[in-house]
């Protein structure tokens, strides 16, 4: 799918209904806390496609693969490294079998790379941009419908995701950064700052997710609303997440409370809406049912 082809599609629906968490959804399921989520494309590919599964039930229209950390630097970690285009072409593969026949969008998911550029760290601009092309390939050979490279806390880095992406293939991009420290990134990127350091690509759409709350987060989505004209991307958490006695993650929002907040972030100019961490199936079945499809 080119970007105006993915552009004239969200503009053709009134809210489409992205899926929501993935992993603290298979922590829930028994995946092994600390345990990276693309380790089970490959060990329980059962457990991916029925969350999968799940998310459809619920609504979504737009699923993810699990491949948030499919590159070779965030599966080196998990002695996966030299397994990016296998582990890729999978999680695409496993989603399609969820969506069957359906009338589903397949985002090919692309995180951060969990190493920090230089000067701040120790990784190259070009090796950025050939870790995020390597993954951006294999999503796009797989069959992804679109790429969406999300979570973004830094503009050298999401731009060198777009232009290893851009160098390999010509599927749609959306670029989606998360303020996790309230109306900026960790490194200081206001939504503001985001929509105009990305303005000379083209993106078919812009977005925001994870971060530290449902208001700081909306407060983000209405900024971004005045600055851009781009389609917008809306997933946020289910709060911020608490540990019980076992070490578990717990978060606060409940289905019914982020369901009732759907209607604002239509309003404040989101068109696609789903959940990040903590977004149950459950969560979703509420966003989805107060959203006018």
């Amino acid at each position: 799918m080119k970007t105006n082809e993915l552009i004239n599609y969200i503009e053709e629906h009134k809210t489409l209904i992205s899926d929501g968490a993935t992993g603290s959804n298979l922590q829930a399921r028994g995946l092994d806390k600390g345990k990276a989520a693309e380790t089970w494309v490959l060990e329980n590919p059962d457990a991916i496609q029925q969350l999968h599964s799940d998310f459809l039930k619920s609504g979504a229209n737009i699923l993810l693969t699990c491949t948030f950390g499919g590159n070779h630097f965030r599966l080196e970690h998990g002695g996966l490294g030299d397994k990016v285009n296998e582990v890729n072409h999978t999680a695409v593969e496993i989603a399609r079998k969820a969506i069957g026949e359906q009338e589903v969008l397949l985002a090919g998911s692309i995180g951060p790379l969990g190493q920090m550029l230089k000067p701040l760290g120790l990784l190259e601009i070009d090796e950025a941009q050939q870790a995020y092309a390597e993954q951006a390939k294999a999503l796009a050979h797989a069959g992804a419908d679109f790429l969406l490279i999300e979570t973004q806390f830094d503009i050298n880095e999401a731009r060198a995701a777009i232009q290893g992406a851009l160098s390999v293939c010509d599927l749609a991009i959306i670029c989606s950064f998360s303020y996790d420290r309230g109306t900026k990134t960790m490194m200081g990127i206001s939504p503001t700052k985001m929509a105009q350091e990305l303005d000379d690509f083209d993106l078919a759409a812009l977005g925001i997710n994870c971060g530290k709350s449902l208001e700081n987060n909306l407060s983000c989505l209405q900024e971004l609303t005045s600055v851009t004209d781009k389609p917008l991307w809306f997933k946020p958490n289910a709060g911020l997440p608490t540990l019980d006695d076992m070490g578990n993650a717990i978060y606060s929002i409940t289905p019914a409370e982020m369901g009732a907040q759907a209607p604002s972030w239509i309003k404040a100019g989101a068109a696609i809406i789903g959940g990040c961490c903590g977004t149950s199936p459950e969560h979703l079945a509420a966003i989805a049912a107060n959203a006018p499809l």
